[in-house]
């Protein structure tokens, strides 16, 4: 092992001691290369100077000031620097060895003790902001509370809080019988109805608005392709979402939902599984955003049934994933905005780098693909210039890897640093 690697290894067990390293005072990192995620290339030898977690210059070494013995010096000159990745779609309180009727057996208490769980394995694993799209009882309210706080490590979440959902759709409990009377929390009909689920989301905490605009894989009884909610209702509940400040996503997979969705305005559409040329169209006059979690098909249909997930909705993924595949590559084609979003959470957390490849394959360039993951994210999650880049001014999230992930996109599988608001943070497999 080289000198640089050594002292790298020191101090990330010093990361082990503790939550993490101190962000007070200053830090200079030797980026050996730095990947430019606005200008899409790649800067040699690099200084990046962060005071109190916030980055505040970006030069080559060869034209920056020695630093001072004084100050907390990181050499990665070895190694590719970037910006910390973002994921626009997860849920950190879901367990994927628990689907199907498992589901049943934990409690909101459970979800929440595993959301800590899950975000310390993404926080690892490089991702340093997420989208948390759909939670039962707040939990990721308080999960993102306590990660302020300094309770638990984690990254930054933007919480939806409950999904709004009609009654009987994806977002609704489907699993029991009528005796039960099981209706989950997020359930409205009509538009005044929504716009109150709008409301309340919004009093508790939620800073994003998630709604089920059609059926979906893993609920019981709904069809992929079914439209839920009117256009009338669409309209209220992204009306009252951006009067009061806050994006909407839409999960939808049917092209009918998905068209009606964007004409309502969303900010962005989830899966977007079945999206015709029309309504990829639709969202580049728009100007919405497309997330399209093309790698976990993969897991439902290897680990799927393992983990609990019904044979109705394996079969409803058999009909979709290699169908949402291509319309990724048409989209990527066409040029609309595309987030990076997993839907981690169905599948294990921690493994979010496992979709670039995925995203690579299916016709993006590894730069793009890696702005997805932070400068696309960035603009969705109104995050512009804070996260995604690495910049004065910006939050000084910042990873590395031994390798080139511009040659092999497989390099962001194994994150070999990472450092969220200019803390240090242990590895997964340092753990």
């Amino acid at each position: 092992m080289t000198d640089m690697k050594t002292a790298l290894s020191l101090l990330l067990a010093t990361a082990l001691c503790g939550p993490a390293l101190a962000n007070s005072g200053t830090t200079v990192i030797h980026a050996g290369t730095l990947i430019d995620t606005k200008a899409g290339t790649t800067l040699s030898d690099q200084y990046i100077t962060i005071e109190n977690g916030v980055i505040t210059a970006v030069g080559a070494a060869a034209d920056t000031p020695k630093p001072d013995v004084d100050i907390n010096f990181i050499d990665l000159s070895e190694m590719t620097v970037l910006p910390g990745l973002s994921d626009s779609h997860v849920h950190l309180t879901s367990d994927a060895a628990v689907h199907g009727y498992r589901q049943l057996e934990r409690s909101t208490s459970r979800a929440a003790i595993t959301g800590v769980m899950n975000a310390k394995r993404t926080l690892a694993a490089g991702f340093t902001t997420v989208r948390n799209l759909g939670a039962p009882g707040f939990t990721d309210v308080a999960l993102k509370e306590a990660i302020e706080d300094g309770d638990v490590p984690g990254p930054r979440i933007i919480p939806a809080g409950r999904s709004i959902g009609i009654t009987g759709g994806h977002c609704d409990s489907n699993l029991l019988p009528f005796e039960y009377q099981q209706v989950a929390g997020g359930v409205a009909d009509g538009p005044w109805a929504v716009r109150a689920k709008v409301r309340e989301n919004k009093k508790y905490g939620a800073q994003v608005i998630k709604f089920c605009g059609t059926g979906g894989v893993l609920s019981k009884g709904t069809s992929i392709g079914a439209q839920q909610f009117t256009a009338e209702e669409m309209n209220a509940i992204v009306d009252e979402a951006h009067a009061l400040g806050m994006k909407v996503a839409v999960h939808a997979h049917g092209e009918k939902g998905i068209n009606t969705a964007i004409k309502a305005g969303v900010d962005s559409v989830e899966h977007s599984s079945l999206i015709s040329d029309a309504g990829i169209n639709l969202a580049l006059q728009n100007g919405t955003t497309l997330s399209m979690d093309v790698y976990v098909s993969d897991y439902i249909l290897t680990e799927g049934a393992e983990a609990g997930i019904l044979e109705e909705s394996l079969a409803k993924e058999r009909q979709v994933g290699r169908a949402q595949r291509e319309r990724f590559q048409a989209a990527v084609k066409s040029g609309v905005p595309l987030a990076f979003g997993t839907d981690a959470g169905v599948y294990p957390h921690g493994t979010n780098g496992n979709q670039f490849a995925f995203m690579v394959k299916w016709g993006q360039t590894p730069m793009q693909a890696i702005q997805s993951a932070t400068i696309v994210n960035a603009k969705l999650f109104d995050l512009d210039g804070k996260i995604g880049v690495i910049a004065p001014g910006a939050f000084a999230d910042i990873i590395a890897v031994d390798g080139d992930p511009l040659q092999d996109i497989s390099e962001l599988e194994d994150i070999d640093f990472v450092m969220k608001n200019g803390k240090v943070y242990p590895l997964a497999s340092q753990e």
